[in-house]
């Protein structure tokens, strides 16, 4: 029904096409600020700052999902894989796409010698929580997220 391969740089109109409908199921599709002219520099540029998988369905060869991952690096615990994005389209979740996405990143981190995987959910993502539980996957509350932007940061350091 599926297969799933590294992405390509021609892959990059349909990945940010499935990004945005992400930020819009997410209700924030006014943050997507990213382009198809970054993700080329950033994911596969001298130095690649992320990875990816697409999901495309057999019978069209559309893709119909991505995940999105980086490494970071944890002072107490390694090396991690980072799952920035899992989207699979609506028409077709809960029909083992996004099962073979996880899978994948799951199975990188392990060929990259990680420590272990991370992602977040947002709390009201109640079909996407019952997808990780089906895991074992711990959701841990306590953490706040926190960020600044580059038009924050210039003005701070002015």
């Amino acid at each position: 029904m599926y297969t799933l391969r590294e992405g390509k740089i021609e892959d990059l109109p349909r990945v940010l096409e499935l990004i945005n409908e992400l930020a819009l199921y997410e209700k924030a599709p006014e943050q997507v600020t990213n382009t198809i002219a970054m993700m080329e520099a950033d994911g596969f540029g001298p130095n690649p700052v992320f990875g990816m998988f697409v999901c495309e369905k057999n019978e069209t060869a559309e893709i119909v999902g991505i995940a999105i991952y980086y490494y970071r690096y944890s002072t107490w615990k390694g090396k991690r894989i980072y799952l920035e994005d899992l989207v699979v389209t609506q028409s077709e979740r809960g029909h083992g796409a996004g099962k073979l996405l996880f899978d994948r990143i799951m199975k990188k981190g392990l060929e990259e010698n990680c420590t272990g995987m991370m992602w977040q959910v947002l709390d009201w993502n109640e079909p996407a929580i019952n997808f990780y539980n089906k895991y074992g996957a711990t959701l841990e509350a306590g953490w706040l997220n926190a960020h600044l932007q580059d038009y924050e940061i210039k003005k701070i350091l002015k």
